[in-house]
């Protein structure tokens, strides 16, 4: 330690010494770039360097943390979430933005094009610094700086970074790209350009605004949904996967049925008579509950399952059991609140004098959302709701008919019967 002070010593004094005679015999030019050599060659000490930084720590208020892009070799999740916080934070503030699209996600990212970028928690004022610079082209691994006051370690070090993280994996998560996966079954799976699974982009338009069903059970599933997207520490605590079943159930929305019935019977009688079936179902009853309710529920979290069936009778208990299907949803046939919200979604009609007659309809029959959908939707490119309503109104009227007609000739054999019975007593 002695010698290490004595050096060090030394070293000043010969600095000092230095810039003495530059200042005395060298013009002001000349002495500049002297001088700057002179620094340049005393901080390639390394033992000078280090007294700087322990002097810096030793004065300076702040403490920093360092957050690189890689970690071994992996990809630091820190830092993702932390650029994608920051980015979101920048863009209320900065007019300076760059803008760029990442990969599988649904919308364009903004991000601030600067280096340095202030943010407050609870009253306390930190500061975030990207290196490089994103104004630089440099292949350098990237890396944020964290800069607060030393007083304020442990809120910064607990709650801040806890808030960063979470809100910055919230807005990734709100920017991501929905994907849809469909199984590939195949016999050599590890075959040249052969996955077991293959994905596209999920852009169904649909959403619970234009979704025709009675809007007191709609806001109770939409409550249901949120009460559960809320409740990951209580599933926790009940030491229960953080998972929720919703079984849909209803008449279908087309008149297909007996054609699948068909095309079913057909199958079974090509399945009888050939020795060998490919298209046999390879999903057991065993395999499926494991997968919704056993060891493999486990594996993730926030998942719902969703479960859809025009014939609930005819699924097995244990499947559709509370746990499992939590929500039992009948989407029964359409409804006037339904009726109106498909005449809003494909009409942009609140109100119509034809309303009255439709309601009176739908009480009086059966039609499906789907075929209601199917009579409003617009035969022409300029939209004429009286058209389309006056089809809708005939649609019903003629269903209505069809089956006051169809119950009439069910009725008719009985009462026959009946008759015969009485006539041979008598």
């Amino acid at each position: 330690m002695i010698d290490s002070w004595a050096q060090i010593g030394s070293t000043i004094a010969g600095l000092m010494f230095t810039l003495a005679t530059l200042q005395q015999f060298f013009p002001h030019q000349l002495r500049v770039s002297l001088q700057q050599f002179v620094f340049a060659s005393l901080q390639q000490f390394s033992f000078v360097q280090k007294l700087c930084d322990h002097l810096v720590s030793f004065f300076s208020p702040y403490i920093q943390i360092t957050f690189p892009e890689y970690s071994s070799y992996w990809s630091n999740q820190a830092f993702t979430a932390i650029e994608t916080y920051i980015g979101a934070l920048s863009t209320t503030k900065a007019s300076l933005l760059k803008g760029s699209l990442i990969k599988n996600s649904k919308t364009l990212v903004l991000t601030r094009d600067d280096r340095k970028v202030s943010d407050e928690f609870d009253g306390v004022k930190v500061w975030w610094i990207l290196d490089p610079s994103p104004s630089t082209s440099s292949s350098e691994d990237k890396y944020f700086q964290l800069i607060f006051h030393r007083q304020y370690r442990d809120l910064i070090t607990g709650p801040y970074l806890d808030h960063v993280l979470e809100q910055g994996k919230a807005i990734e998560a709100r920017n991501k790209q929905r994907r849809l996966y469909t199984n590939n079954p195949s016999d050599n799976w590890s075959s040249y350009k052969k996955d077991l699974w293959s994905d596209i982009a999920f852009e169904n338009p649909a959403t619970f605004q234009t979704m025709a069903m009675d809007p007191k059970r709609k806001e109770e599933i939409i409550n249901d949904l949120m009460s559960f997207s809320k409740a990951k520490e209580y599933y926790m605590k009940l030491g229960k996967p953080w998972k929720r079943g919703y079984l849909l159930y209803g008449p279908p929305g087309t008149d297909v049925t007996g054609e699948r019935k068909k095309e079913r019977s057909k199958t079974n009688e090509k399945d009888q008579k050939s020795p060998v079936n490919d298209n046999t179902c390879k999903v057991t009853l065993s395999g499926l509950l494991n997968f919704i309710d056993g060891t493999w529920s486990a594996c993730g979290t926030g998942r719902i399952f969703v479960f859809t069936t025009n014939h609930i009778n005819k699924l097995d208990p244990a499947l559709i059991r509370r746990g499992r299907m939590d929500m039992h949803i009948e989407l029964s046939y359409c409804s006037f609140e339904a009726f109106k919200m498909l005449a809003k979604n494909y009409l942009d009609l609140d109100s119509h004098e034809m309303f009255e007659k439709v309601g009176i309809l739908l009480k009086e029959t059966e039609m499906t959302p789907a075929d209601v959908a199917e009579k409003l939707m617009p035969k022409r490119e300029k939209k004429d709701p009286d058209s389309c309503l006056e089809s809708l109104i005939q649609a019903l009227d003629d269903a209505r008919k069809k089956a006051k007609s169809k119950a009439e000739k069910e009725k008719k054999p009985k009462s026959r019967k009946k008759e015969a019975r009485n006539f041979m007593l008598v």
